[in-house]
């Protein structure tokens, strides 16, 4: 029994997806004691900016006229398809930033996506939940509504391309305690995070009974 779980926050120590993710983690550790748990931290440890451009480039190239960057690439890609592949579940936490996907989560993506494995349909019906951060309130008819341009595209690509059986968690108003101009969203942000934490722990119960179902 695996779960694969991916971070993209850049500040570890205070963020807000960990944390949730923790919640749907720790409900799939309660139900699934002895689970391997393989981390990718993309936002500690993001993947090299040329490798996607790498393994592209060597597109058609006999193995014996790929340059070293190109062999490491290519190695890189299914190394980081395999996480995906090999694991029973995924836990991805993702958070908002400047409106959309974040670089080093894009750029993970399309390197996954390089490998045959991954577009041919290798995690189709795979268990997913995917936790989402965001600093303020994007919900119809706030001001910025529409400006979320990175939980529609994750889930455009877990669960149409990939093919994974998807849940989601969001918290909106992160950043009400931090940036002063939201203070007056404090009572909606506490019950928002209240209801947040309640629907991550949901999941993570409901992501380990989907992996019994699917293994029985």
């Amino acid at each position: 029994m695996s779960l694969f779980r991916l971070d993209a926050s850049i500040t570890p120590a205070t963020s807000q997806s960990r944390a949730l993710a923790d919640l749907v983690e720790a409900e799939w550790s309660a139900e699934h004691p002895d689970s391997i748990v393989t981390r990718r931290d993309l936002g500690t440890t993001p993947l090299p900016a040329t490798t996607w451009r790498d393994i592209i480039t060597s597109s058609g190239l006999d193995e014996d006229a790929l340059s070293p960057d190109q062999r490491e690439a290519r190695a890189l890609a299914a190394t980081l398809a395999d996480e995906l592949i090999n694991a029973d579940a995924l836990l991805l936490a993702v958070p908002l930033y400047n409106w959309g996907v974040a670089a080093h989560v894009k750029s993970w993506y399309d390197i996954t996506y390089t490998d045959p494995r991954i577009n041919g349909g290798a995690l189709k019906g795979k268990p997913a939940v995917l936790v989402t951060v965001l600093g303020g309130n994007y919900n119809p008819g706030t001001p910025k509504e529409g400006w979320d341009h990175s939980t529609p595209w994750l889930r455009r690509v877990i669960e149409e391309v990939w093919g994974a059986d998807l849940l989601v968690v969001q918290r909106q108003f992160t950043l009400v305690g931090v940036n002063p101009a939201l203070d007056q969203f404090t009572d909606q942000a506490a019950e928002i995070k209240v209801a947040a934490e309640q629907l991550a722990a949901e999941h993570g119960r409901a992501l380990a009974a989907k992996r019994q179902a699917s293994a029985a």
